[in-house]
């Protein structure tokens, strides 16, 4: 979960670069799927529901927190993150460590994203 100041617009930017779902829906509190599974929770915040709040709303957001996350169509994934105009941090790049393809962006609240291809290392069944 992460904590943003718009929900419906970090909706649909996440629901747009990963090619997932709202699987909630809402001003305050957003959860997003893929392939029926649960990927990421949007909480506004101002909205501090019965747990009070979740962040300083005064703080910047995203100060030191990648967002990374693998995905099967790597190609698809980094060509509908520049369609949406995502500004891009690092341009596609294969991690030497991982030997994986990545791009790295940033959110509407500045929190960076890194979009990876499968790596060899973590072969999925």
């Amino acid at each position: 979960m992460i904590v943003v100041r718009d929900v419906a617009a970090s909706s649909r930017f996440y629901a747009e670069i990963l090619g997932a779902e709202s699987a909630h829906g809402g001003e305050e509190y957003e959860q997003l799927a893929s392939g029926g599974e649960l990927v990421l929770q949007l909480h506004h915040v101002k909205v501090d529901h019965h747990h009070g709040p979740l962040a300083n709303e005064d703080a910047p957001l995203g100060n030191g927190a990648l967002l990374w996350f693998e995905v099967s169509d790597f190609n698809a994934a980094a060509e509908r993150a520049k369609s949406i105009g995502a500004a891009i941090e690092r341009d596609i790049h294969v991690n030497p460590n991982a030997k994986q393809q990545e791009i790295w962006l940033r959110d509407p609240d500045g929190y960076l994203v890194v979009l990876a291809g499968p790596s060899p290392y973590r072969p999925r069944a």
